[in-house]
């Protein structure tokens, strides 16, 4: 069994590793991105009224790649280029820029569409 390597822990007054404070970096950006305007314009431009039995829903969203149409709960907002990786303070401007891009950079998936795609730039990212 190989033996773990001890990381340095380096920030917040040595409580947390150059990792665990770019993941926290990353985090609260992505947290706050969630109340960016171009969102919810990207969600008002492929929301219909629902029209089935379920009385509690009121809206569905029409998904940008099956074209079918899900509740709020299974749609995700998506960056057409995505945000990218947040590793060290030069990553920092590239990503504060696409995270926070304009609507014409955003569309409305479905979870399994969403989720298919994120596996898949994954994927092309390995193998680059």
């Amino acid at each position: 069994m190989a033996k773990r390597k001890i990381v340095p822990k380096v920030r917040c007054a040595t409580t947390m590793s150059e990792s665990a404070f770019w993941s926290f970096i990353r985090s609260a950006l992505r947290q706050k991105s969630r109340w960016w305007k171009p969102i919810s314009v990207c969600k008002q431009a492929v929301k219909r009224a629902y029209k089935g039995k379920n009385k509690r829903q009121r809206f569905e969203y029409k998904c940008n790649e099956c074209k079918k149409y899900f509740p709020d709960k299974q749609i995700n907002v998506d960056h057409i280029e995505p945000a990218g990786t947040l590793r060290c303070a030069e990553d920092l401007p590239a990503f504060v820029e696409r995270l926070f891009c304009e609507v014409d950079g955003l569309q409305v998936l479905c979870k399994t569409c969403h989720d298919k795609k994120t596996k898949d730039e994954k994927n092309n990212k390995n193998t680059l």
